[in-house]
């Protein structure tokens, strides 16, 4: 009976040691890809903005300073909880905007089996049509 407290015991600690570290690496990682996509941020704006718009040049933390505050004014990068509904924010926005789409332009479902059943006739009739009172005119100067 010992030993087998002894091993869940023991368990227990290697799963929350693992744990322990995979949150400490993913932590790590996170910080280390702020800390490169500040220094690729900053390398693009002085590369691109003194040239084009005559503004100044950046240092590394003045750029990550610019980030932090893009992020705080104009959000993005929304991975976090699901709202009440249970759909995500980026979630409701795509059915919103399908359902807009699926309203206005509904007719274009149709659009192949149109095409494939009277497409070309209609395309040949309304060619004809076009060229027709073309070529009138053409014989008549």
């Amino acid at each position: 009976m010992k030993e087998h407290i002894e091993h869940q015991v023991k368990g227990k600690v290697e799963r929350t040691v693992k744990k322990a570290v995979r949150v400490f690496f993913y932590v790590l990682a996170a910080f280390a890809f702020i800390m490169l996509f500040a220094y690729i941020f900053m390398r693009l704006w002085n590369w691109l903005m003194p040239d084009i718009f005559a503004l100044q040049q950046l240092t590394y933390w003045q750029a990550l300073g610019i980030l932090i505050m893009a992020k705080l004014l104009f959000g993005g990068f929304d991975r976090g909880p699901k709202k009440p509904n249970g759909k995500h924010r980026n979630e409701r926005k795509r059915n919103r905007w399908g359902k807009r789409c699926n309203s206005e332009y509904g007719k274009w479902e149709m659009y192949d089996r149109f095409w494939a059943e009277e497409g070309e006739k209609a395309y040949e009739a309304y060619v004809g049509r076009m060229q027709g009172p073309k070529n009138e005119e053409d014989e008549n100067v």
